[in-house]
């Protein structure tokens, strides 16, 4: 059998949720999987029982074969036994020892030489040789995330637990160091999971994937095939896919399905075993606004639309449309001068078969 994490508990979180854990993680070969889902999942409450800073209620936590936490048994491990490594989301840097003195904390059993060497390395490593003598204050959001990273990494840890690593940085620091800290995560080839509401981050960092909502874990898979192919209405909503309502598959050739949804007629591809009741989820970027009367695109489908609301994003705009149902489209905000569009501006939406993604309702 390959080496695993194995969870299979209960706990409450929150003081009244209920949170229910089954889930396996390989160890072998190591990678980095992530824990998604909103704010108040239960997602950092499983980190903190897998580091032993909280205990279930009920049932089994087990790293290899080494059972970690029994309730039946009435056995827990000490954090400091399972030799893992933990940073917490604020980083809970220590503000009056220098970023040397907060590396060496928790490197107990070492000798001053021995210690010496284990900075100096994670130092390099992290690159922030230039402040190791500075106190955490003295720091940019950046540079304490690297500091309270080469923390956990300093004991050599068996397994790395991350809670939402990059979440107190601001926009383009953070987009920076997700690449550094997946290039990381690969070099340092250690079992990672990593806690995060970010889906840049989970596409990044992850080579697999578990979603979880109001506590419990609802899908798993590559972040790729989770974002592209949810299994739920839930988690399509979790993922960030905009337009999610209900259809209905009232005819099928081959591959491709007529869903009526409400009184407009789409063309989806989709498996001839699908059952008729479905969800009908898209994808704002995969939706192209047209002007009425402009000549039609190569996409099998062409909704007329109204204008409701424009959101700016930056670069880009999420324009909201009334099609016979709800529709969101993300276009630039060149697009949107080139077309003038303003609320109650009548548009052509148009989107390929293969970008319609169908889940059943049951």
């Amino acid at each position: 059998m390959a080496a695993e994490i194995t969870l299979e508990f209960k706990k409450t979180f929150l003081g009244r949720a209920s949170l229910t854990a089954h889930f396996r993680c390989p160890l072998d070969p190591p990678s980095v999987t992530i824990l998604f889902g909103p704010s108040g999942s239960g997602k950092s409450t499983i980190l903190r029982c897998l580091a032993g800073l909280e205990q279930p209620d009920e049932g089994t936590m087990s790293f290899g074969d080494e059972v970690w936490f029994d309730a039946t048994a009435r056995m827990t491990v000490s954090p400091q036994a399972r030799r893992l490594g933990y940073m917490a989301q604020d980083y809970a840097l220590f503000p009056h020892h220098s970023v040397e003195g907060n590396i060496a904390y928790g490197l107990t059993g070492l000798s001053s030489q021995e210690k010496k060497l284990r900075i100096d390395e994670v130092l390099r490593l992290l690159h922030i040789e230039s402040i190791a003598q500075q106190n955490p204050t003295q720091l940019s959001g950046g540079q304490q995330q690297r500091v309270a990273l080469a923390r956990a990494i300093a004991r050599r840890p068996r397994l790395l637990l991350l809670d939402e690593p990059l979440s107190a940085l601001d926009a383009p620091t953070r987009a920076q160091l997700c690449k550094d800290l997946r290039r990381l995560l690969t070099q340092l080839a250690i079992p990672s999971i990593v806690v995060t509401h970010d889906w840049t981050e989970a596409l990044t960092l992850g080579d697999q994937m578990a979603v979880i909502v109001d506590g419990r874990f609802v899908q798993t898979g590559t972040p790729q095939d989770v974002f592209s192919r949810p299994t739920n209405a839930d988690v399509a909503r979790v993922v960030g896919i905009e337009t999610v309502v209900k259809g209905t598959i009232t005819e099928m050739r081959d591959e491709l399905a007529t869903v009526q949804v409400g009184t407009v007629a789409l063309t989806a591809i989709a498996s001839p075993s699908l059952e008729s009741d479905v969800f009908v989820c898209l994808r704002a970027e995969d939706v192209t606004l047209e002007l009425a009367g402009a000549a039609e695109t190569s996409a099998r489908n062409h909704l007329k639309g109204t204008v409701q609301t424009i959101t700016s994003l930056g670069a880009l705009v999420q324009v909201t449309l009334d099609c016979g149902f709800p529709l969101t489209a993300l276009i630039t905000q060149s697009a949107l001068r080139d077309m003038n569009l303003v609320a109650g501006s009548h548009v052509r939406a148009a989107f390929k078969a293969g970008a319609v993604h169908l889940i059943p309702r049951n």
